[in-house]
């Protein structure tokens, strides 16, 4: 039955009567010229974190072929205290990281579920770009150990600073060694929910996950009261069921299905299936671990979120899952209390320099010489007449002999 115009024309008036306000997503600006009110966008440092809030801010949430949209996995917790943990430093997300201006002085504890590239494939970036954009202390790796010494967290640093020592000779001839330096701390991958970290009111504990092979774990911090869950690569398994139980945040990956994996990722329908639904946790089951432990808010991650799977992967998790859900893209943020988590994307500079910290720079302490055999300085092509003004007014700005 059609309603007579003249009736929805009253309707509408009384509509404008009743409701004193209608906003725009964000609130009411009253003055042209003064600050927006609170907005549904983030903007990186322009708002103060609660003394009793954390955020949560999705750096890669895809696969091991990183691409331009989806970074492979990180996550970055800051503390209204001031500290801030990395969570795996997948391949790509050094970039959008770097976009959100931290100083690299703040962004040194990285904790990583297991060594898989696109869980730590990014190490380098932050080791060296760190290094030579300002950092002034070492990195802090935690890690767990593998089934063998050469498969756990030490042996892979030891060898990655091994496999870089030409970045790394040639670095500590030019600038302070300390920054350059990384600090392993690895713990036992079949502790069953033990305390790895404990600093400054902040603890987090790992607990054995099931993926690839042994070596793999799923993390949680606690802080104020509040609980933030870190699943790492897992198919279902009963530690998580226990540990992640009270969960403000609950993150799990939710995987592409055997069918996306061979029409969108090019793997065969044997490995599809396998890599799928044995080595990874399928949506569905996604959906029932998070109906059984019952977060505040669950993230389901690692899978390619676009408009040809977001719909379909949704879909499935709604089968056995109907809780408050995100899922994640990268440069997503949530800010979360002990009474509210709010969602919201982040609009940031992709041209974004690296900002100075609280420490002073620190000048070259040479501890290897020059890395330039003789041959090599014999074939420099002098130029010093050309620099030597620059020079002599960088010198005298900077009190240099």
């Amino acid at each position: 039955m059609q309603i007579p115009k003249i009736l929805l024309s009253l309707l509408v008036l009384s509509l404008l009567f009743t409701v004193p306000q209608v906003f725009a997503r964000g609130g009411k600006v009253k003055d042209p010229n003064g600050v927006a009110p609170d907005r549904y966008i983030y903007y990186p440092g322009s708002e103060e974190l609660g003394k009793d809030e954390i955020r949560l801010i999705a750096l890669g949430t895809g696969m091991p072929a990183a691409r331009r949209s989806q970074a492979a996995t990180c996550w970055l917790v800051e503390l209204g205290n001031g500290d801030k943990f990395l969570f795996d430093l997948g391949t790509g997300a050094n970039a959008n990281m770097a976009a959100l201006m931290i100083p690299f002085d703040f962004l040194t504890k990285v904790f990583l579920s297991h060594l898989h590239t696109d869980h730590w494939g990014d190490l380098p970036g932050l080791w060296a770009g760190g290094w030579t954009a300002g950092r002034t202390v070492s990195l802090e790796i935690y890690g767990p150990s593998g089934a063998r010494e050469d498969m756990g967290t030490k042996y892979a640093v030891e060898h990655f600073l091994k496999a870089y020592n030409w970045d790394n000779m040639t670095r500590l001839a030019n600038l302070p060694s300390q920054p350059g330096k990384i600090n392993v701390h690895e713990f036992d991958y079949k502790g069953e929910n033990q305390v790895i970290y404990d600093e400054n009111g902040v603890t987090i504990k790992t607990w054995p996950a099931i993926h690839a092979g042994d070596g793999s774990v799923s993390m949680a911090l606690y802080w104020k009261g509040m609980k933030v869950v870190i699943g790492g690569d897992t198919k279902p398994n009963t530690w998580y069921i226990k540990y992640a139980k009270d969960a403000d945040i609950a993150i799990h990956e939710a995987f592409l299905t055997p069918e996306q994996l061979v029409t969108m990722y090019g793997q065969s329908p044997q490995s599809a299936l396998g890599v799928g639904t044995i080595v990874h946790t399928p949506p569905q089951a996604f959906g029932k671990i998070m109906s059984t432990i019952k977060p505040k808010h669950a993230i389901a991650y690692h899978f390619l979120n676009e408009s040809d799977t977001r719909d379909q992967m949704f879909e499935y998790i709604r089968e056995t899952y109907d809780g408050p859900l995100t899922l994640a893209e990268d440069n997503l943020v949530w800010n979360i209390t002990k009474d509210n988590i709010k969602v919201r994307k982040i609009v940031s500079d992709d041209e974004a320099w690296s900002v100075p910290g609280p420490n002073k720079p620190q000048r070259p302490d040479h501890t290897v010489p020059d890395q330039l055999s003789k041959e090599m300085h014999a074939g420099q092509w002098d130029i010093s007449e050309v620099t030597a003004d620059m020079i002599k007014e960088f010198k005298k700005k900077y009190k240099m002999k």
